[in-house]
């Protein structure tokens, strides 16, 4: 499904990435570990294609969705518009589904500053997978939330996964958020930041 091979990534004269290596499969949800500032978002950005000056190879699906750390939504659109404006072959009907799914039914036609700082992530989750996509990436989609909206959304996101079965890679600090959801768990550290075991 998907292959990253990172020789060597560089911000100017410093080489931030080193030879990490490693594959993940269609249904397989990777956790990434490691210290702030290790280089975990930078690899997020080189496997989802946002980043392409690195030395090596990735080979991704086209079909890819996106979870950021704040939820990315469109301001001044509400909130089914924010999914299908993503997803213009969806239907009303389907955006609506996806909503309900993460308990915003009744939220269609909010705006996102309407909504609270979990409910906003539940709509960036459902944009999320509204297209079922094949590979989904996350950065600490439940960073800032309290214990009880941040279970809720672990909850929402291990039902979402099951049902479409996407390729999963996503960041943590939590070592609980990373057995709760992942397959398997990969760390980095060092400097420059390479896998370690």
């Amino acid at each position: 499904m998907i292959t990253v091979d990172v020789r060597a990534k560089h911000y100017g004269p410093v080489q931030v990435l080193k030879n990490i290596q490693f594959d993940v499969a269609a249904g397989e949800t990777i956790a990434l570990l490691g210290p702030s500032g290790i280089g975990k978002s930078t690899l997020l950005r080189l496997i989802a294609g946002i980043d392409l000056k690195f030395d090596g190879r990735i080979a991704r699906p086209d079909k890819i969705a996106i979870v950021f750390q704040e939820p990315t939504l469109l301001l001044w659109r509400s909130s089914i518009d924010n999914i299908l404006l993503v997803h213009p072959h969806l239907t009303r009907a389907s955006a609506c589904a996806a909503l309900d799914e993460v308990g915003l039914a009744d939220k269609a036609d909010l705006f996102p500053g309407q909504l609270s700082l979990g409910q906003q992530r539940r709509l960036s989750l459902a944009r999320g997978f509204a297209g079922e996509p094949d590979l989904l990436i996350m950065d600490e989609p439940f960073v800032s939330l309290d214990a009880k909206a941040a279970d809720e959304m672990l909850s929402l996101t291990e039902n979402l996964i099951a049902k479409t079965r996407p390729a999963t890679i996503f960041v943590t600090h939590s070592a609980s958020e990373a057995e709760r959801l992942a397959t398997r768990v990969l760390t980095l550290g060092g400097n420059p930041a390479t896998l370690v075991t």
